[in-house]
């Protein structure tokens, strides 16, 4: 008799995938809808880009001058796709939005040129930034990280991802 370990490895070694077993069903791959397809775009990480631009920094009490933009994460599966309704959070008085302009990746890797990184992108689209803004600011007191005011059922409104193969990618413009 085999166990997983064992028939996972030995597909592996006769060019086969094996379904590995679970105790519990795992739940879906998050993924977003690609405009003019019926295949779905994939959602592995979701990067956030903190204080990246000065109006908001100067808003936030912050010099945009001395202080770079930093990153802070959500999860894939605290995506919402257009077309959903927005409920309000528990626990929070104080939920803000920020539009942000979504990049989604086709590849990546280390030390990728500048001359190259477009060709990272598979394309783009608009999502929000949902944010317990009260209990994000107790946890920054506290000195602790801000996935409780961040990373939240549905704290990512997504539109479908726009292909640059179809629009190109921007230079300049508003989102």
């Amino acid at each position: 008799m085999t166990d997983a370990k064992t028939a996972t490895a030995e597909a592996a070694a006769a060019g086969t995938a094996a379904a590995p077993d679970y105790v519990i069903a795992p739940p879906p791959r998050p993924a977003l809808p690609v405009r003019g397809q019926a295949a779905l775009f994939p959602v592995h990480r979701i990067y956030c880009v903190g204080r990246n631009y000065a109006a908001h920094a100067i808003e936030m009490g912050h010099d945009p001058d001395r202080e770079p933009p930093f990153f802070f994460q959500k999860n894939p599966d605290n995506l919402m796709p257009s077309g959903g309704r927005f409920p309000y959070p528990a626990r929070s008085n104080d939920v803000q939005h920020e539009i942000e302009m979504v990049v989604a990746l086709s590849g990546g890797g280390t030390d990728i040129a500048v001359a190259r990184a477009l060709d990272c992108v598979y394309g783009y689209g608009v999502g929000l930034d949902m944010t317990r803004r009260d209990l994000q600011g107790e946890a920054k007191k506290m000195g602790r990280p801000w996935e409780i005011g961040k990373a939240f059922d549905f704290s990512a409104p997504c539109s479908e991802i726009v292909p640059a193969a179809e629009i190109g990618h921007p230079s300049a413009g508003r989102v």
